[in-house]
């Protein structure tokens, strides 16, 4: 009888282990591929300054700055980050509508920062 109460013990933990990393596995498996894209910027441009994007995936914007610090927000979707020079900022998001949208540079980098500014068109 305890023979048999410590093989079924061993078997219930050897499959607890299978299922929890094929679970692992499959759900490794399905998450989908972030898009990244690089943008840099100097005084006083954003490159590129246009973005196409798709509704639904997942998105993963590097930031850097050629010069002196900026700042990158997409007030839209609530993104937002701070481009230092010699540094990446990763940034991630998903767009959840479609249409065009700005993402503009929210720190005073000198005259000519109110034009500073970029779009986002997401696509269905």
């Amino acid at each position: 009888m305890k023979t048999n109460i410590r093989a079924v013990l061993i078997a219930s933990v050897v499959a607890i282990v299978a299922i929890g990393a094929t679970a692992g596995y499959v759900s490794a498996q399905a998450a989908p591929r972030a898009k990244v894209i690089k943008i840099s910027a100097k005084r006083f441009d954003y490159s590129p300054g246009k973005l196409i994007l798709k509704k639904g995936q997942r998105v993963v914007l590097e930031l850097t700055s050629k010069d002196v610090v900026m700042g990158f927000n997409l007030p839209d979707f609530n993104v937002r980050g701070d481009m230092i020079p010699g540094k990446v900022t990763r940034v991630e998001f998903t767009p959840d509508k479609t249409g065009e949208f700005t993402f503009l540079c929210d720190i005073f980098c000198g005259s000519g920062h109110e034009e500073m500014h970029g779009r986002i068109t997401v696509v269905g």
